[in-house]
């Protein structure tokens, strides 16, 4: 018996969501981009960074056949809000 996450029935089923997990992750990407208006340069890195790690998390699951590649753009959008709100409540980001 396989784990629940790993897909081994149909070769198409964890292809179509990477596929969807990528198309979710550009305006995600979007959103990190756009960051530099409101986060000052270190953190922009920092935030970036965090970006190419949960690309590379996103290919890792990919090449495991795993369907946790479709939480990978909904972490990234909740990391990157997360990050936003903490900037703006405690470190005084402002647009």
């Amino acid at each position: 018996m396989g784990h629940a996450a790993v897909m081994t029935d149909s070769p198409a089923g964890p292809r179509i969501a990477a596929v969807v997990a990528l198309l979710a992750m550009v305006p995600v990407g979007f959103f990190y981009v756009a960051s530099g208006l409101l986060v000052p340069g270190p953190w922009l890195f920092l935030l970036w960074v965090v970006f190419l790690v949960l690309v590379s998390v996103g290919v890792r699951l990919f090449r495991r056949r795993s369907y946790l590649v479709l939480a990978v753009p909904v972490v990234a959008a909740v990391v990157w809000f997360g990050t936003l709100t903490a900037g703006e409540a405690w470190l005084g980001w402002t647009g």
